[in-house]
């Protein structure tokens, strides 16, 4: 068992959320448990009774109760809080009764700098553009989608949408204009927002071209609004600040549980990203009971510095649902220098400060000390997800940004809009592990054939439902591709691509990703679209790309190409294939290294073998990760065993 850096006093255990929590299951269904494994063997067995609680103790508004919990449990196909009626929008504006005054939302910008909103301004905003959006045609079922920064606007786009009833769905700015086109064309949006440009790391990023030409591929888009930032309002666009002073009443459509709130993408190895659907519903009691593992109340002061495409923007709003004030943070992490959103930390004087992983070993490795540059008195609590975080970094934090501090290191995924293992504010940090299986979240470790293990490396699987596993795939009309992401490998059951190992008292680490998914500092993205870039260039044939992030290793993505006939690989070429990721994708996922092969290792039907090759650059026999009979062209495998080799040997 690891090493215990942190535990937490007998007063701030007693005084937790997740503390008051027992004692209300206690009160109401006259239940006691010996300890946290106890509660959670509770919440996973007895589904109706565990989220009945969880209702009750967050006091879900609804304006028509559920008939029953768990109208189906099977796996895909759960079906939850069959009538119930109720709005995510209401459940997060609620706080604004009797705090108007109050802080709701602190955003901090490269571009516009610090902006605070109140509980009764963002009530007043968020009314305002939805009555605006309702003007333009958009109604319940509609979609509304923005590419734009992790700012307040991104937040009242949401909230205005979803109190129409109607879906919500972001893109960052920073990525390539097929990535965005690839996901909104989709979902036929009807509105789309976004800001002209912006500022990161000092440098003014126009994107007005870029933005054209996105509206021109959508054209299920009735009205494009803008927020000018570089240049002026183009004709026929509706201005952003324009939309937000009407004075009227706050209304919230009441809609049925599983009525779509946003759709967020999680792309698979093969076609367009993956349009991921969740309802109102499974995101209030989801994001209730995180808060929870956060420990979150009313009181707090909550960042988690993210971008707006990867889903812990979403997760922000965890926060803002318990009447917390959240702080945003839109810039460069390191601009000026690594310090710089430690000094937003003290400045904001935070309670509760997220990142991913990589941050964290960002300024481990460029040896800052926050707890010597800044004024850290007020932070009780840490996150991290995204990646694996290593024990190096949890020592980085208790030595070098306070001792005492709660660090609860969380991992989950886009999928679910959740977190499979988390911290516990009652329970002690050990060096490396999460401290447990999140309430509700039926989680394990699998070995190939289904079984389960106990303190060793295998497949992280859920297998009882959860409210805020996707309703379903938009497009995905027979329900195929949903099976194929998640249940194809053990029927009825969960499968999520991490490995995990998970000891007999429910602590876990997290080792990386087990399929071919990319995975670049938090941001996960399917191989598809690199090949999408990558193969568009006439100067290349074919390309493999894989990510090895494994827990103690340095995360490094090599591209393999093959490049046409008579092209030369050169740095030429090299830099061609990066402009081209970077344009079309992003710059998070340029490559490593870009390696020339002679052909690309493909089974008989065709399919690139990712994930054998990985298993192979992992450290894997080359006898048992591929079968070479199952290959079209197995001697292309030599040379990747010979480059595992040269990458052993180095």
């Amino acid at each position: 068992m690891s090493r215990i850096l942190w535990s937490p006093t007998q007063e701030r255990a007693d005084a937790s959320t997740m503390a008051a929590f027992e004692r209300f299951v206690e009160e109401k269904r006259d239940l006691t448990f010996e300890d946290y494994n106890a509660m959670w063997q509770w919440s996973v067995s007895d589904l109706e009774g565990f989220w009945a609680s969880i209702w009750e103790f967050f006091d879900v508004h609804a304006s028509a109760p559920y008939t029953r919990i768990l109208g189906d449990r099977s796996m895909p196909g759960a079906q939850w809080c069959p009538g119930a009626m109720l709005n995510y929008a209401d459940n997060i504006l609620r706080h604004a009764e009797g705090r108007t005054e109050e802080t709701a939302i602190v955003s901090f910008s490269e571009t516009s700098g610090r902006k605070e909103l109140t509980w009764g301004e963002l009530r007043a905003q968020v009314a305002s553009l939805a009555a605006h959006l309702r003007w333009m045609g958009v109604e319940q079922g509609d979609r509304v989608v923005a590419v734009l920064p992790n700012t307040e606007v991104a937040l009242i786009s949401l909230l205005a949408t979803a109190s129409i009833g109607a879906a919500w769905s972001l893109c960052a700015p920073d990525m390539g204009q097929v990535a965005i086109v690839d996901r909104f064309k989709q979902i036929a949006p009807k509105v789309f927002i976004a800001q002209d440009g912006y500022v990161h790391a000092g440098k003014t990023i126009d994107r007005r071209e870029v933005l054209a030409q996105i509206n021109a591929e959508l054209p299920s888009v009735v009205q494009f609004v803008t927020l000018p930032i570089v240049g002026d309002l183009p004709e026929g666009h509706v201005a952003w600040d324009s939309l937000l002073h009407d004075d009227v009443p706050f209304e919230a459509t009441q809609v049925p549980f599983d009525q779509p709130l946003w759709i967020v993408y999680s792309s698979g190895t093969t076609g367009n990203p993956k349009p991921i659907v969740h309802g109102h519903g499974g995101i209030i009691l989801e994001a209730a009971k995180q808060s929870l593992h956060h420990d979150l109340t009313s009181k707090d002061r909550f960042c988690w510095l993210t971008s707006s495409g990867w889903i812990m923007w979403n997760a922000q709003w965890t926060a803002l649902g318990q009447g917390a004030t959240v702080c945003m943070y839109d810039g460069a992490p390191n601009h000026p220098d690594m310090l710089a959103v430690w000094r937003f930390v003290a400045d904001e004087k935070l309670t509760y400060f997220g990142a991913g992983a990589a941050f964290f070993a960002g300024c481990l490795k460029t040896g800052v000390t926050p707890r010597d540059a800044v004024d850290l008195s007020a932070l009780r609590s840490l996150g991290s997800t995204g990646s694996p975080l290593s024990a190096d970094a949890y020592d980085w934090i208790y030595r070098d940004v306070k001792e005492d501090v709660w660090l609860a290191p969380i991992s989950g995924g886009t999928d679910l809009a959740g977190a499979f293992v988390l911290g516990h504010p009652g329970m002690p940090v050990r060096a490396g592990e999460m401290q447990c299986r999140a309430l509700g979240n039926a989680v394990h470790a699998y070995d190939p054939l289904g079984n389960e293990l106990i303190g060793e490396v295998g497949e992280l699987v859920c297998t009882q439902p959860l409210p805020s596993m996707p309703l379903f795939f938009w497009g995905d009309d027979d329900g195929t591709r949903l099976f194929e992401s998640y249940y194809n490998t053990y029927p009825g059951i969960w499968r999520h691509g991490d490995w995990i190992s998970i000891d007999e008292n429910g602590a876990s680490v997290i080792y990386g990703r087990s399929d071919a998914t990319i995975n670049r500092k938090g941001l996960r993205l399917g191989s598809a679209e690199i090949y999408q870039a990558v193969e568009g260039l006439e100067d290349v044939l074919d390309s493999l790309v894989v990510d090895l992030e494994f827990l103690g290793r340095e995360s490094f993505m090599p591209l393999f190409v093959v490049p046409a006939e008579g092209v030369a690989f050169d740095d030429a070429l090299k830099d061609k294939i990066n402009h081209a990721i970077r344009a079309g994708v992003s710059a998070r996922f340029i490559p490593n290294e870009i390696v020339q092969v002679a052909e690309i290792p493909r089974t008989l039907s065709g399919k690139k073998l990712e994930v054998p090759v990985k298993k192979l650059l992992l450290g894997g026999d080359p006898a048992s990760v591929v079968n070479r009979d199952s290959m079209a062209n197995p001697a292309s495998f030599d040379f990747f065993i010979a480059y595992a080799k040269a990458r052993a040997n180095a």
